[in-house]
């Protein structure tokens, strides 16, 4: 039992009506496969109890009530066998089992590149695969010599904190806010939670079986890193309240020195101190530099006006008369919630997201689902892949650009046009008679086109209240009292909620970075920011960026997975370095552009490049995607497994 791995449950000491009490509440495609691991037999798969298809967020895999029962029926002898034989598991599946339980388990066939993907989610010999062996051989006092600093304690800094200290390298993290979380700090707005299922969003050595909601809101989500910065020892080694102004690198002395301001966001202005590191971490995000709108009048108003990343706490809007500016994520979140409170709520909207059916959204999480994933062998680590796969790659298609498809000007692909045919027929469902609100909420550019937003009913019902106005004329000018728009119409409001996005492509702005001969990196980018797999730039040796360019994820999946992909890619980069003298590495030149010239090759085969999109924060001001990844998960997991040292100049003083 020592090799045990700790996905494989704890000892099920429960009676049989509490684990078929249990059982009711879980997902039984993914139980199935947790009693081929109980029981060493694959012929579970072959058999007529079986899932016939696949959508995301729908985990029942469309089986029948019927056979939906006789599988827990079945599931309760097998895990009475197991508890009652101590719980001990047989040997693990083949990896041909495993690619047969993946394709159970999604309803389709899985590429064979998927496997040791899956292999190494499963961790089926108890090791934690993402780690770097490579830094466990090099002595203690040359990894004690080398110092990092990260710029950010969001989910990537936290996770580049854990990884750096589990290999033992000194580590400082800067952090701009009282408190870890970054997104999930900052964005504290009624309603606010993810939207990626939490049992994916969460690190992969880290999951959490105690989530109280599938889509946790963001004090759970604010919860949850905290603890993770507790248990993995961060917290001591970040500095709240600081901010980076920037960055020089000493190319003599191999070294960044990295200047901060204590104090940040009290106005105060503390005078600025500076750091010494052998390697600089950009953790900082895409999503963080709230972004307001230039209309002329905005600094007029005399109401509360706020950013929706920036909301103030403790505000009422009981009885108010409120404005949301925007219907992207943050108000498909807000609006819901406020809604009810307020006396009239006026929703401005320069263009209609497109979004799909989600009834599961705001469901919380029942005590079967908690106590399948503490107790039935590898359970949760499959129910993982049952939210990647639909979410993911799986969905990639749907986005891809197929030339021959005749009809362009309202898809891209005919999957494309499935997809807004069943919207738009489940928006028209919710909205009913009301012609002139279908036609404001029915998107009119391709479908997937930008952020896809998923609905319970609560956006198109909380639009169809009486004291909620959904306004698609432009707003011309903003007055003391109220908001102007160019037909001249007039809305007093009290209170203005700008629901207007990030500078999703000003990265690393406003901190001066300046690496090798003077190189300046907001000069070298400009608004075309590239990075070689989005972390490393030339000119800027031994900077790591994580979540940068061309790294953000618009057909589905999780950031924090794509983080630890970028987190082992820097760890295998340090690897390098580490026990060399003042040693550096710098991406190629050739590499670099190698890469981004396949990166822009790709992104114009993908819908949001289509020419029926007018505006779209993806886009630089040229109207080119500098910020998103068109590849398969599978694809950038597998190139980021480690460095290829022939891609950098790497030297040693």
């Amino acid at each position: 039992m020592s090799d045990r791995s700790r996905f494989a449950g704890q000892p099920i000491t429960d009676d049989d009506a509490a684990i078929a009490a249990a059982l009711e509440d879980v997902s039984v495609p993914t139980l199935l496969l947790s009693m081929v691991h109980m029981t060493g037999d694959p012929s579970i798969l072959r058999g007529a109890l079986r899932p016939t298809g696949i959508y995301l967020n729908e985990v029942q895999g469309f089986m029948s009530p019927e056979d939906q029962a006789a599988a827990r029926a079945a599931a309760l002898e097998v895990i009475r066998a197991y508890r009652d034989g101590g719980c001990e598991l047989p040997p693990p599946p083949t990896p041909e089992v495993v690619h047969e339980m993946m394709n159970f388990l999604v309803a389709q066939e899985v590429p064979d590149e998927y496997v040791p993907l899956m292999l190494e989610e499963l961790e089926l010999d108890g090791a934690d695969a993402r780690r770097v062996p490579a830094l466990d051989a090099v002595p203690a006092a040359a990894k004690a010599a080398f110092s990092v600093v990260i710029v950010g304690a969001g989910m990537s800094g936290v996770l580049a904190g854990i990884r750096l200290g589990q290999a033992g390298i000194p580590y400082t993290i800067i952090e701009k806010n009282p408190g870890v979380g970054g997104t999930w700090y900052e964005n504290r707005f009624p309603g606010s939670r993810v939207d990626v299922g939490n049992h994916f969003y969460c690190y992969s050595f880290a999951p959490d079986d105690g989530w109280t909601e599938f889509f946790a809101q963001q004090p759970e989500l604010q919860r949850y890193f905290e603890r993770c910065v507790e248990e993995y020892g961060v917290a001591d080694h970040i500095r709240f309240g600081t901010e980076v102004v920037g960055a020089r690198w000493d190319d003599e002395a191999a070294r960044w020195s990295v200047e901060v301001r204590p104090g940040a966001g009290d106005g105060v202005g503390a005078a600025t101190e500076t750091l010494e590191a052998n390697a600089l971490i950009s953790a900082v995000g895409q999503l963080n530099r709230p972004k307001l709108p230039d209309i002329p009048g905005r600094d007029s108003f005399e109401g509360l006006a706020m950013h929706s990343a920036q909301w103030v706490d403790g505000t009422d809007l009981h009885g108010k008369r409120v404005a949301v500016i925007g219907t992207g994520a943050s108000a498909f979140q807000i609006v819901p919630t406020i809604a009810p409170d307020v006396e009239q709520l006026t929703v401005f909207q320069r263009s209609a997201p497109w979004m799909f059916p989600n009834p599961h959204y705001h469901d919380r999480v029942g005590p079967g689902v908690t106590w399948a994933l503490q107790h039935l062998p590898f359970y949760g680590r499959w129910y993982r892949f049952l939210l990647f796969w639909p979410a993911c790659d799986g969905g990639l298609p749907a986005m891809r650009v197929d030339p021959d498809w005749p009809h362009q000007d309202r898809a891209v692909s005919e999957v494309n046009d499935l997809a807004r045919e069943f919207f738009t027929s489940w928006m028209a469902e919710q909205i009913g008679d009301d012609a002139e609100l279908l036609a404001k909420v029915v998107p009119d550019y391709v479908c997937l086109g930008k952020r896809t937003l998923q609905d319970n009913g609560s956006w198109l019902g909380a639009l169809r209240r009486d004291n909620v106005d959904l306004v698609v004329d432009p707003i011309g000018e903003i007055r003391s009292d109220r908001i102007v728009c160019e037909s001249g119409a007039e809305h007093p409001v009290d209170v203005i909620v700008y629901a207007t996005g990030f500078h999703a492509n000003r990265y690393l702005w406003p901190m001066e970075i300046t690496g090798r001969d003077g190189a300046v990196l907001a000069e070298q980018w400009g608004d075309r920011p590239t990075a070689h797999l989005g972390i490393t730039v030339p000119n800027f040796p031994n900077l790591f960026c994580l979540y940068g360019p061309g790294t953000n994820l618009a057909h589905g999946g999780s950031l924090i997975f794509h983080s630890e992909c970028q987190v082992r890619y820097v760890m295998g980069c340090l690897a390098e370095l580490v026990g060399r003298t003042d040693a550096s590495m710098e991406c190629r030149r050739e590499v670099h552009d190698e890469y981004n010239e396949r990166l822009q090759a790709e992104l114009d085969t993908m819908v949001w490049s289509h020419p029926s999109i007018r505006s779209s924060w993806y886009r630089n001001p040229e109207g080119r995607i500098y910020i998103l990844s068109p590849w398969r998960l599978v694809d950038y997991w597998d190139w980021t497994r480690e460095p290829d040292p022939d891609d950098f100049v790497i030297t040693e003083r």
